[in-house]
């Protein structure tokens, strides 16, 4: 460790990666990964001193915040771990960061349980649900109300320009689910035949507002306008502390590449060398107003969305400086 740049674990690097990358995806995927990257770090820290050892969690803490702006489920993880980083030595510190990092970890596994417990209680037998992008916790109330014996069908849109919902598509088939995969522009033709929209969410504002894979919106306008409930599956650890005090939610901005690839890019200047080809936008997310948003289902219960900032006080309080800032 030098006093500028203090070690950061070769696993937190991986980590960081499969974030960034997307090979990790999903909220509770990325909060698990992040609990468990910083207790690798302070597994293989060889720190000396207490100053220094809190200094390497922090950068490590900034290597995987910097991945994911949106993804509000990781600097939540990361807030777990520090608040109860406790501990005059480093050893104690080693073993807080740890134990903390493990009890995360735990809480969160019970938590996709609990939760798909309560959406599955909106859900009725024979019922057909519409999905857009790949949310483990909106399969989660599926896959709850299938094992308690109702019979679900989906309409899956495919989710462009990865197409996750090609991964829904699987998960569900193999709970033998009746799949039908559709094109995202097709959603609105198709929505006739669902009972529910049924997303996740990558964070929720303290004004209900969801914030989800790119599309989500419009598909909630259209919902509304068709009749078919909306309904929001995200754990808590979704919820945005920071917009208690007027954030605003920062929407990711992924690779041009995702959307045009060099070769396309190529065919549409058919070669002409001074014409450098159209400006790509390729936001990852949107924001739906709660106004079309039917209910946020989480682990403590559903609320209406006007009244997720109940909860979001209960849980996180007031924001303070973030504990890996410098």
């Amino acid at each position: 460790m030098t006093a500028d740049r203090p070690a950061v674990a070769p696993a937190v690097l991986e980590t960081a990666t499969a974030i960034e990358s997307m090979e990790t995806r999903g909220a509770a995927a990325i909060a698990d990964a992040t609990a468990a990257a910083l207790a690798a770090q302070a597994e293989e820290s060889d720190a000396t001193t207490p100053e220094a050892f809190r200094a390497e969690l922090q950068a490590a803490a900034r290597e995987l915040y910097e991945t994911r702006p949106t993804a509000v489920s990781l600097p939540n993880a990361l807030r777990y771990v520090f608040r109860g980083l406790e501990g005059e030595t480093v050893a104690e510190l080693r073993t807080a960061t740890i134990d903390r990092a493990e009890q995360f970890r735990g809480d969160l596994e019970q938590a996709q349980d609990r939760l798909g417990q309560v959406g599955a209680n909106r859900l009725k037998d024979g019922d057909v649900v519409m999905t857009h992008c790949h949310s483990t916790d909106a399969l989660a109330c599926v896959k709850a109300a299938v094992e308690s014996g109702k019979d679900l069908e989906a309409i899956v849109k495919e989710t462009r320009p990865r197409k996750q919902g090609h991964i829904t598509a699987g998960e569900l088939r193999g709970w033998d689910v009746p799949v039908t995969l559709i094109v995202d522009n097709a959603a609105h033709r198709y929505l006739d035949a669902a009972d529910h929209v049924l997303v996740g969410a990558d964070s929720i504002a303290a004004d209900g507002s969801v914030i989800n894979k790119i599309g989500t919106s419009g598909l909630a306008v259209s919902a509304r306008e068709r009749g078919v409930p909306v309904v929001v599956a995200a754990q808590t650890i979704k919820l945005h502390p920071d917009t208690l005090t007027g954030h605003t939610v920062e929407i990711e901005r992924r690779a041009e590449t995702e959307v045009l690839s060099t070769a396309e890019r190529e065919a549409i200047t058919d070669g002409r060398p001074d014409d450098p080809g159209p400006a790509v936008e390729n936001p990852a997310f949107d924001v739906t107003p709660p106004r079309h948003v039917d209910a946020i289902v989480t682990e403590h219960g559903q609320f209406p969305p006007e009244s997720i900032v109940i909860l979001m006080r209960e849980l996180f309080g007031e924001t303070t400086a973030e504990p890996w800032e410098r």
